[in-house]
């Protein structure tokens, strides 16, 4: 907190009552970072969910998905893996990355519902989305295996296309 109210120019109060707690704060920091920005729009109500919901085939919605997803992973996934690591001894990091793992959950369920109005997907295609939109995974891939996150956007969206559609050609 000092150091945020430090680079901020205001005393340290002034971010404890902005944001109460430090999980509070990194929420908020993890909010724009997946977002990115800090406009007041929940991400599932923001102009790439509407193009997705246009899509006319899987890889479409799928391609559209794969390149949020991508960039917010970029922005995101370090702040999200240090309250995944934190979670482990602070209790209020372990109730955010509760809440962060539900907030997942919830983007894997839309795109699932998403593409059943193109082709339904199998019974645990959310859960396969969930797995695959992971910070680990992206952090794995793009920091320890030197991809870029357009590589990692493009693997996201065939990965997923076959997991959810097994045995179909694209």
């Amino acid at each position: 907190m000092r150091a945020v109210a430090a680079g901020a120019g205001v005393a340290v109060p002034t971010v404890e009552l902005g944001f109460g707690t430090k999980a509070r704060l990194l929420k908020a920091a993890i909010d724009v970072a997946i977002a990115g920005d800090d406009e007041p729009v929940p991400v599932l109500d923001r102009a790439w969910a509407a193009e997705a919901l246009r899509a006319r085939s899987v890889a479409e919605l799928l391609s559209v998905a794969a390149d949020v997803i991508a960039a917010a992973q970029s922005r995101s996934a370090g702040l999200v893996l240090a309250v995944f690591e934190g979670g482990r001894t602070d209790p209020d990091l372990a109730a955010l990355a509760t809440e962060l793992t539900a907030q997942r959950a919830t983007t894997a369920r839309w795109l699932v519902d998403a593409l059943t109005a193109i082709a339904p997907p199998h019974a645990d295609a959310a859960d396969d989305l969930w797995l695959l939109m992971d910070p680990a995974i992206f952090d794995r891939l793009v920091r320890h295996r030197g991809w870029t996150p357009k590589r990692y956007g493009r693997w996201f969206a065939r990965a997923a296309d076959a997991l959810l559609y097994p045995g179909r050609t694209p």
